[in-house]
């Protein structure tokens, strides 16, 4: 009898950028509980995240799949809010990373911020917390 080979993640790489921890672990558990991803980075502020990113795609040679596909963006955190990461990250995604998609996930139901997210380039859905198995499917 052979061993069932596990599924392959959805995504090679993904990123969850939030100021809350035990969001981050509990968005983290239900992303490797599903299978949507192995690697899963994890940031507290945008600005670490922005760093990380361009510290990638500085490095070169680097496999396309290390570069996250997808990044779950919280709106509300300190020193750079979610606007101010898709600003900045506009600047310096290239397509020679893969393709990225952008979900914010957020505990915000202003009508504004949903429109302002969708003007975003990455941006592909807006999402209520928590992240549910049903919101990865829909990725």
């Amino acid at each position: 009898m052979t061993a069932k080979k596990k599924n392959a993640p959805k995504y090679p790489s993904v990123m969850l950028i939030d100021d809350n921890e035990i969001d981050n672990f509990i968005n983290q558990k239900m992303i490797e509980g599903c299978g949507f991803s192995a690697n899963v980075y994890v940031h507290t502020s945008g600005k670490s995240a922005l760093e990380f990113y361009q510290n990638l795609a500085r490095a070169g040679n680097i496999p396309a799949d290390l570069f996250p596909r997808v990044i779950f963006l919280d709106i509300n955190m300190p020193m750079m809010d979610g606007f101010q990461f898709l600003e900045e990250f506009e600047k310096i995604a290239s397509p020679n990373h893969g393709p990225v998609k952008i979900v914010m996930l957020t505990t915000s139901i202003n009508p504004i911020d949903i429109e302002k997210a969708n003007k975003g380039k990455f941006v592909s859905q807006f999402l209520n917390k928590p992240l549910t198995q049903a919101h990865l499917e829909t990725i």
